[in-house]
């Protein structure tokens, strides 16, 4: 049995779990509501949930490959989705060189990151954005994987460059520094 699968995840008084037929797959679909939002994920077939004394348990039909495989993968999808509707999900970004800032614009973000023009990065549906000091970024929302993924779009339009270390990292990242042309010394 998959050591993560077979872990009951804890239901929260404040979190609801509902159960319901067909989905993406035709099979069952999870609904989690909390106090900052729902969130929905479809099972394929094989895994079966069951919600007793206030744990989900997730059990498999059978020892095959496919259905070992995806017993803990759902596992922590759900338990994400508790964890994201009852605390959220933050990803923390901040702008390095002269002349990296960001500002916000409604619900979306401009960025001047040495491009000719600022580079506006539209809000996905459930993440909210707040910049600090012109160079913090905090990207927010309940959905795991969307908050990840949305840092590192973000990230991707200007990855730090290894000669000075400009440009958008994540908060406490260490980037590994080259030496430049000047700094290598020939001993002939």
């Amino acid at each position: 049995m998959s050591r993560v699968g077979k872990e009951p995840i804890k239901i929260e008084s404040n979190v609801q779990v509902e159960i319901r037929e067909g989905g993406t797959f035709n099979h069952k679909e999870i609904v989690v509501k909390g106090p900052k939002g729902e969130l929905r994920q479809s099972l394929r077939k094989g895994i079966d949930p069951e919600v007793k004394d206030g744990e989900l348990v997730l059990t498999r039909a059978s020892d095959s490959k496919r259905h070992r495989s995806q017993h803990g993968l759902y596992r922590s999808i759900i338990a994400n989705m508790v964890h994201g509707v009852t605390n959220g999900y933050t990803k923390e970004l901040e702008l390095v060189g002269v002349g990296y800032r960001a500002k916000l614009l409604g619900r979306d973000l401009e960025l001047s990151l040495e491009y000719t023009h600022p580079v506006i990065y539209k809000a996905p549906e459930g993440i909210t954005f707040e910049v600090s000091e012109n160079v913090d970024i905090k990207v927010s929302g309940v959905d795991k994987q969307l908050v990840g993924e949305t840092a590192a779009q973000i990230r991707a339009l200007r990855k730090p460059e290894p000669y000075k270390g400009k440009g958008v990292r994540y908060k406490g990242e260490q980037v590994r520094r080259k030496a430049g042309k000047a700094a290598i010394t020939s001993t002939s």
